[in-house]
């Protein structure tokens, strides 16, 4: 995981020496928006826009839902980048950016902003008609295509209806800082303090939603929403990797009673399975990380059946409905 220095590729890992041993994730550079009443320059058009994503990254892994539930795949394209990461950063197969035609995600960013400094990351969302990036936060992204598409995808789902809102923030912001990103702040933490503590608020956190979602279905509203989708991204990849990779190992999601049948639900929702790719998920984080993982040998198991009947229709209505 490297940066843009002036515009300049280096292959440098996370600084942990400033924070004291703690995992902080920089900001995202990129907020453009794309607009269905025309109050930004990015208006939404059928073919215009491009995703750049990793299988591997929950963080791209939400975009991808919910283009995938709006049915927006004809809408937006995408290129996948290749799931090993190392001095180049995130790899594009040949042949896989019809848009710029890049090898690197560097170079996309370059493309975009010549000078630009910063962390080159997934999801990004391309405009081809002005040839730069729109965005590249994971959470805008997700809001852009559920709500400004609504002319080209199914319009009826909206996971970030008004009157919840306020909840699907609040439950966002709990999530992300102990769950999203606590699994990362556990798993890249160099010291045992930073480590535990991270250790601590992960399952705290994860008590918390298994309680909560105990006499619900979904997180918010007992409606599927986005709050639903960004939890579901690292809960799908705790078994597989955090447990193991990221030292997440007091317990499984197959070990808690509801969380383990809430992420079969929304696994089995229509389009969701499809977007999920374990081997993509295995081999860059077992194989990429290698201060962590210096063998670099990706683990054959778990054996996952989030198939399996999950037992929660009678907590509320289906997914889509």
């Amino acid at each position: 995981m490297g940066l843009l220095i002036d515009g300049r590729w280096s292959d440098q890992w996370y600084d942990t020496k400033s924070t004291g041993g703690a995992f902080v994730r920089p900001e995202t550079q990129f907020r453009g928006w794309v607009k269905a009443d025309g109050s930004t320059p990015y208006r939404p058009e059928a073919g215009r826009y491009h995703l750049y994503v990793a299988l591997a990254c929950p963080w791209a892994h939400r975009t991808l839902i919910v283009r995938a539930l709006k049915r927006l795949e004809d809408v937006v394209s995408v290129s996948v980048v290749d799931p090993l990461m190392r001095e180049q950063g995130w790899v594009l197969p040949e042949g896989a950016d019809p848009v710029t035609g890049s090898r690197f995600l560097y170079e996309v960013y370059a493309r975009a902003k010549p000078d630009y400094t910063g962390r080159v990351t997934v999801p990004v969302l391309w405009d081809r008609q002005t040839g730069t990036i729109v965005n590249n936060e994971s959470a805008e992204i997700l809001r852009i295509l559920n709500a400004e598409f609504n002319a080209f995808g199914a319009a009826r789902l909206d996971f970030y209806p008004v009157d919840l809102r306020d909840e699907i923030d609040r439950v966002n912001a709990f999530v992300y800082d102990h769950v999203n990103n606590g699994v990362y702040k556990a798993g890249f933490a160099t010291t045992q303090e930073k480590y535990e503590a991270a250790f601590d608020a992960l399952f705290a956190a994860l008590d918390e939603l298994d309680g909560r979602l105990a006499g619900q279905r979904w997180l918010v509203g007992n409606r599927l929403t986005e709050a639903d989708v960004r939890l579901f991204t690292t809960l799908v990849r705790f078994d597989a990797v955090y447990v193991g990779h990221f030292k997440c190992n007091r317990q499984r999601v197959a070990d808690y009673a509801n969380l383990s049948g809430y992420l079969r639900d929304l696994y089995q929702a229509p389009g969701v399975a499809g977007t999920v790719d374990f081997e993509h998920i295995k081999r860059h984080y077992y194989a990429s990380h290698t201060m962590i993982n210096p063998t670099g040998i990706v683990p054959k198991g778990p054996a996952l059946d989030l198939g399996a009947p999950h037992g929660r229709e009678r907590l509320g209505p289906e997914p889509l409905a």
